[in-house]
């Protein structure tokens, strides 16, 4: 299985503050079952902006050290690009990382709200070939009041990548209804854990599928693990009609 958003680095945002909490998150990662990871560190967030070699050298280290200890991992470049105006002339410089080196971008928008020029955005991104995914999108509060937001996006050509803690109940009840109801509306595409430590932010990638199961969501659980496969092969992922978002009826569900 692949985990394509996790916060794994050391010392460089909100994830790890050392090389030995990323190596024990590491090989807890091996034992949910993952066998590769996309790191995805912030950049263009307000409080964190990881350059694009400081990536590439705790990587190298980190697999060196991986292949040393026997640890069956796998690590892939990538960032968390926070929705600004620099994201694209940024990629054209080679100065962010697309997922894994392929044509799929982690695009991150801000907590309560989806700016005026989030479309845009994703138009100039896809022209230049790059496909965005919207980090959890469960967790915005624009969407949570309003989902027609994220169906918009997704019309446009974004894809969405769902939280294994949300779908887990680490946010509460509401973010994880909130999150199996865009799951049953085809509103996201790709499944990561968002993991930033052991305690407080872990994996909890095995909990998340295991919800998605109980719930009779088998076919989302292929789907989600697929398209993040798919992801590393840069091949085009496995899509259903995203569901028709009225918002009355959502509102009701979301208010449950």
């Amino acid at each position: 299985m692949i985990d394509i958003h996790t916060h794994i680095l050391w010392a460089v945002d909100d994830g790890p503050k050392q090389m030995e909490e990323t190596m024990q998150l590491l090989e807890q990662a091996v034992n949910e079952g993952i066998t590769e990871i996309i790191t995805t560190s912030h950049i263009f967030h307000p409080q964190y902006h990881v350059d694009y070699e400081t990536i590439n050298n705790q990587i190298q280290l980190l697999q060196s050290q991986l292949i040393k200890n026997n640890i069956p991992l796998t690590l892939h470049t990538g960032h968390e690009v926070r929705l600004c105006d620099d994201v694209v002339s940024s990629i054209r410089a080679k100065k962010v990382h697309t997922l894994a080196s392929s044509n799929y971008l982690l695009l991150e928008l801000p907590s309560n709200t989806v700016p005026y020029y989030t479309i845009p955005l994703i138009r100039e991104l896809l022209a230049e070939g790059i496909i965005p995914i919207i980090a959890h999108p469960e967790r915005n509060k624009a969407i949570a009041e309003r989902p027609v937001h994220l169906e918009r996006l997704i019309r446009e050509g974004a894809m969405a990548q769902v939280t294994a803690g949300s779908l887990a109940g680490h946010f509460g009840r509401t973010i994880q209804n909130l999150s199996l109801d865009l799951v049953k509306a085809n509103l996201v595409h790709t499944y990561g854990s968002d993991v930033h430590n052991l305690t407080s932010r872990p994996f909890l990638f095995d909990e998340g599928l295991c919800f998605l199961e109980k719930k009779k969501e088998l076919d989302a659980v292929e789907i989600l693990l697929e398209n993040n496969a798919r992801i590393v092969r840069n091949m085009p992922f496995i899509m259903q009609e995203p569901e028709e978002i009225e918002t009355t009826k959502w509102w009701n569900i979301f208010s449950r």
